[in-house]
């Protein structure tokens, strides 16, 4: 069985919620990547920041990415996988809430993230054109 903790990209990084977000857009362009999980005081999942986030929720609105925080952006319930959990459910859960991107938990801490670029190296292409499917779909 293929798992979570299998097709993750290792070593995802939180930002914490009182982080401005010129300082989550500076991380974000240090690990390379395009979305950061916003963690509260006690490392739990608050949220997913996104670079189209900071550009079209901030910036674009005419406020300072100095005094806004990560937290001032989290909207929504959090969505996140179990390391252990099948491929299968991955899927499920992404096509599901038509999500992008997906925290990897174990043992109530982060461990991971999985992209689309990781579902590109690891699923069939039938599977991949499932996903894609579901996911871009107008709803």
């Amino acid at each position: 069985m293929t798992t979570a903790g299998d097709i993750m990209h290792a070593g995802a990084q939180w930002i914490p919620a009182h982080e401005t977000l010129d300082r989550a857009a500076q991380l974000m362009a240090r690990l390379d990547v395009g979305a950061l999980p916003i963690s509260d005081a006690n490392e739990r999942l608050c949220g997913i920041l996104t670079d189209r986030d900071i550009v079209v929720g901030c910036v674009a609105k005419g406020h300072d990415p100095a005094q806004v925080t990560a937290g001032d952006m989290a909207q929504g319930t959090p969505r996140w996988i179990a390391a252990d959990a099948d491929v299968d459910d991955v899927l499920r859960e992404m096509q599901t809430h038509q999500i992008r991107r997906l925290p990897v938990i174990q043992d109530k801490r982060l461990v991971g993230m999985i992209s689309e670029a990781d579902l590109a190296t690891h699923l069939t292409d039938e599977q991949l054109a499932g996903w894609v499917e579901s996911v871009y779909a107008k709803s």
